[in-house]
């Protein structure tokens, strides 16, 4: 069955002068939730800097950039609204949607993708605090 998109938010991560990532949460027809960050080059770049600063810092650690994505995340070049619902489309017409998004809501007959070492999907907890705690929210 092919969900539609029904409601999409777009928390921005305004901590830094020009924002270069967000949190997309979309809501389906069918009720469930998914969430995926969405970054652009100079967040990776800034997060290789990063890694960089801290190991220059350890000893017995060579100083290197990289980045090491753990979560679900889609490069893009634009955090526009625009852009981001145009690479939905894309997403759900190549049928690579749920690859790319992470479910953060359960239904009972469902068994769980994604889990923690508890059981729950992985970013439940989070997506719940993303949900209440949203700060600025585009619908």
């Amino acid at each position: 069955m092919i969900e539609i998109p029904k409601n999409v938010w777009i928390e921005m991560h305004r901590d830094m002068p020009t924002p270069d990532s967000c949190d997309v949460i979309v809501e389906t027809d069918t009720g469930k939730m998914y969430t995926a960050q969405f970054i652009t080059p100079p967040y990776v770049q800034r997060q290789m800097q990063l890694s960089y600063t801290v190991s220059k810092q350890l000893p017995d650690t060579p100083p290197v950039r990289y980045v090491a994505l753990e979560t679900p995340h889609v490069v893009v070049e634009s955090l526009d609204r625009d852009v981001i619902e145009d690479i939905l489309d894309n997403l759900l017409a190549l049928d690579v949607f749920q690859s790319v998004f992470t479910l953060v809501t359960e239904h009972e007959d469902e068994q769980p993708a994604r889990t923690s070492t508890v059981g729950k999907r992985a970013t439940t907890e989070v997506a719940a605090v993303v949900l209440s705690d949203v700060l600025v929210v585009e619908g």
